[in-house]
């Protein structure tokens, strides 16, 4: 059970800090801090996919919630880069 709770207060505090950082990006500096957003993402996968080897069904559920949510950032910002490069395109 002690497991558990630590886990759970990382978890939480996980989310608490990672709120706080977005939410003071000016909206200005998002699209071109997509990329590096992209790469904090690839290494959540990273650390999920190891996480989710482990034997334990709370780090395996846990594991399995971050990959799901790191790839939809990663989807996103590679859509928002793309539609940000099409509007530099020569139109014809």
């Amino acid at each position: 059970m002690d497991d558990f709770i630590m886990l759970f207060t990382i978890f939480v505090m996980a989310i608490f800090v990672g709120f706080a950082v977005i939410n003071k990006v000016p909206p200005l500096l998002h699209t071109p801090l997509m990329s590096g957003s992209n790469a904090i993402s690839g290494i959540t996968i990273v650390g999920a996919m190891i996480s989710i080897a482990t034997p334990n069904t709370l780090t395996t559920i846990l594991g399995f919630i971050a990959i799901v949510f790191a790839m939809i950032n990663v989807v996103g910002g590679f859509m928002v880069t793309h539609r940000m490069l099409a509007m530099f395109k020569r139109k014809d």
